[in-house]
């Protein structure tokens, strides 16, 4: 299973405490992550991630590419509503692109604890 795993600067911390807490899953799946991100993954949770760009470098644009051709089945993307981001249009874009290819996407803890729990099941 191929996951995504995006958070913004202010959400990062709490997608380390999810991806610990899912860990044993996660690894056992292909997890590809935004650049911060999958770093702190790494070093912190020891999950083995592929790293794109940082999202405002176009890292999201190349998850969201990737989840065109059918090449990413879940996307966690846990995202900060309360600080604006320069990016926006590439994050509505890769939201969008979810929605378009039928991928489920959580856009928060809870959101993400419930997705990574069913999909654990399978």
């Amino acid at each position: 299973m191929n996951i995504a795993l995006i958070a913004h600067d202010h959400k990062k911390d709490d997608m380390v405490l999810v991806a610990k807490e899912f860990a044993d899953f996660l690894s056992r799946c292909h997890l590809i992550a935004t650049g911060t991100t999958g770093g702190r993954l790494h070093a912190e949770a020891g999950l083995e991630v592929e790293c794109m760009l940082s999202g405002p470098m176009g890292g999201d644009l190349q998850i969201g590419a990737r989840l065109s051709v059918g090449q990413i089945d879940a996307v966690i993307f846990l995202r900060d509503p309360m600080t604006p981001q320069p990016h926006e249009p590439d994050i509505n874009a890769l939201v969008r692109a979810c929605d378009v290819h039928n991928v489920p996407c959580a856009t928060n803890v809870a959101g993400a604890r419930l997705l990574l729990a069913e999909l654990s099941r399978r």
